[in-house]
């Protein structure tokens, strides 16, 4: 008699029975047609079952998908079904086997699918939408339950595969894997077989490192490429790639160094950048060999930086190590945001890594604030049943995930903390972890460590994981913070409109970063009192953040006016939002354009939702509509 195996699922935002089955490779076989808008072709999944003869179906995540059939081993088969549609989540794609499956058992299962126009993950843009205006451009973004809506999986970051993608485009593509080489050339019709377009080609790439869906990635346009170091590339539009080139080339192979030497050797072979049009949602996306990236980035003073030093990061955590569900997504952003700024404490200075912790503490209250400090996605582990992880999405668990991190790296000694670093990601590597874990691994690894050992006593894990609101605010090195404090003290004194004495210069700010002045305008948005409407304008003109190219500087100036309910910001804002589709910028400019301007607000966006990523459209409706 067989031992029953009882596997319980860890993710409560996935529809598949991954406790059931598991993929071991995805093979992902698709055209781009710009014309319709769809990727269409098939999927092919190894599947092993892990449990004893216990089901015969298996569920996959789909959502929005056209469906046509489903095959194992090349016979078609007609028990299956798309269930009905249980939202967020999607419509689970029911295949039932002849009898239940025997553990151990593989399974290859190929189904025809077609994307439709609700699908979440895919953004097509016109001609007109690129910046050379010549062809049309795709992209997806799947993080963090999209995959599903471009092909049937187990869309769980506890589930990894190896891929192949095999990708027919009219126009280069880029995707998560390592380039096998593109074949296949179809130039005209008459070379054409069963139904591949003319003027294609077919390009293929393989991802031998096991990696969750949402890492799944494509783009294809107009693509042009530079070397950026030894072992990177930067890919982008031929009109932007020098500037691209010049703002990346002097930090990746550092960046890429200092990681190796903080974690271990680079695994992903190359470490290149994909420099996206102005619609992509986020500051960048980890995808594997291809970080795709926000072209706010490329501000011409090599001053943002920083979000490669982010994106590089998860090389190691979250590509190689991975939360096991969105609830415990701390341990992907929070361990980035800890090597990040020890990235930057390396090749900046030491001071460097507690300015960043300091902008990033002002991330961290002000998302606390929106949510309200009692709310559970104020928390580091959040409970997300029956929601949408999106939803979730804000600084918490960067910062608050970062600061855990912080706080045990200075109970221990960086010394100590320094020596689990390594192991815990040798641990994990090619794996996925809980923040139970991640608890257990560090409590064994210090268990013969009596000092050590000592010292995680103290720690209150409950409070840590379960506790909302901020956390303990760690005594930071604010020397160079010291002087943005102090020139918007000087600002301050001018609210009253008596004669302060001060009268803002140039030289005010003349050799800050661009992080200092981000320093100092939020210092001043924070100010209980709004300034003058006359002060913002003498602000933006002398210090030329009005004209500024660097969009982290010029929205938080435009922040600082519509607090004052400056009617000179109004058009300048909606002219950014009209252009930038980073919501980090976008939710927040709109959130205080509409406490200014409604009608302004609900007009920009009208006029430029179609622009919008579809997550970044949602995330803004809900914003400004409830939906």
């Amino acid at each position: 008699m067989s031992s029953t195996t009882i596997n319980s699922p860890r993710d409560p935002n996935t529809l598949s029975n991954y406790n059931n089955f598991l993929t071991q490779h995805t093979s992902a076989n698709f055209e781009i047609d710009f014309e319709r808008r769809r990727l269409r072709g098939n999927v092919t999944l190894k599947l092993v079952s892990i449990s004893d003869f216990e089901t015969k179906d298996i569920l996959l995540d789909t959502s929005h998908l056209d469906v046509k059939n489903v095959s194992l081993k090349h016979n078609v088969l007609s028990n299956w079904q798309l269930l009905p549609r249980f939202e967020p989540y999607g419509s689970a794609l029911k295949i039932s086997l002849e009898k239940e499956a025997e553990k151990g058992q593989s399974f290859e299962v190929d189904i025809q699918i077609q994307t439709t126009d609700k699908c979440t993950a895919l953004q097509w843009l016109t001609p007109a939408q690129t910046s050379n205006k010549r062809h049309p451009y795709m992209f997806s973004q799947c993080q963090a339950i999209h995959a599903r809506s471009i092909f049937p999986c187990q869309d769980t970051p506890d589930v990894k595969s190896t891929f192949d993608f095999n990708i027919r485009s009219p126009l280069p593509v880029i995707a998560s894997g390592l380039a096998t080489g593109a074949t296949g050339i179809v130039e005209d019709s008459t070379s054409a077989v069963d139904d591949e377009a003319p003027g294609t080609t077919l390009y293929n790439f393989r991802q031998d490192i096991p990696i969750p869906s949402y890492l799944f990635a494509l783009a294809s346009g107009d693509i042009a490429s530079a070397p950026i170091g030894p072992r990177s590339v930067v890919a982008t539009g031929p009109e932007e790639l020098s500037a691209s080139k010049w703002e990346l080339e002097a930090d990746t192979e550092r960046f890429i160094q200092v990681g190796e030497s903080l974690v271990y050797e680079y695994a992903w072979t190359t470490y290149n950048v994909l420099i996206l049009p102005p619609s992509f949602p986020y500051g960048g996306m980890e995808n594997p060999v291809f970080t795709f990236a926000t072209p706010t980035i490329v501000s011409g003073d090599r001053q943002n930086v920083d979000v490669i030093a982010h994106e590089l990061a998860h090389s190691w955590s979250g590509n190689l190590v991975s939360n096991a569900s969105w609830e415990h997504f701390w341990l992907n952003e929070g361990w980035t945001m800890y090597l990040e700024r020890r990235i930057q404490a390396a090749v900046h200075g030491e001071p460097h890594r507690d300015f960043s912790a300091i902008i990033g503490w002002k991330a961290l209250s002000d998302s606390v604030d929106e949510f309200g400090n009692q709310h559970e996605f104020t928390k580091l582990v959040i409970d997300l049943k029956g929601k949408d992880p999106d939803d979730a999405f804000s600084s918490v668990p960067y910062e608050k995930g970062f600061h855990f991190l912080y706080y045990l790296e200075k109970l221990l000694g960086k010394e100590q903390w320094d020596k689990f670093i390594p192991h815990y990601f040798s641990k994990y590597k090619g794996k996925s972890l809980d923040s139970y874990d991640f608890k257990s691994t560090l409590l064994d690894f210090f268990e013969m460590d009596e000092v050590a050992r000592r010292k995680l006593d103290e720690v209150d894990w409950d409070a840590w994981f379960y506790k909302p609101g901020l956390p303990p605010k760690p005594d930071f090195d604010t020397s160079l913070v010291d002087v943005c404090y102090a020139l918007a003290d000087r600002w301050k004194a001018l609210i009253p409109k008596e004669k302060s004495g001060f009268q803002p210069e140039a030289k005010d700010i003349e050799g800050w970063m661009a992080n200092q002045i981000v320093v100092f305008l939020e210092r001043i948005q924070d100010f209980e009192q709004p300034l003058s409407k006359e002060a913002v304008h003498i602000m933006g003109q002398t210090y030329g953040f009005s004209k500024s190219k660097n969009v982290e500087v010029v929205s938080r100036y435009l922040a600082v006016g519509l607090k004052a309910r400056s009617e000179e910001v109004l058009e300048p804002t909606a002219e950014l939002l009209g252009r930038v589709g980073r919501m980090k910028f976008v939710r927040p400019l709109y959130r205080k354009l509409n406490a200014v301007d409604r009608e302004l607000a609900v007009k920009t966006f009208e006029k430029n939702k179609d622009f919008y990523h579809p997550i970044c459209r949602a995330m803004v409706e809900k914003d400004l509509f409830g939906k």
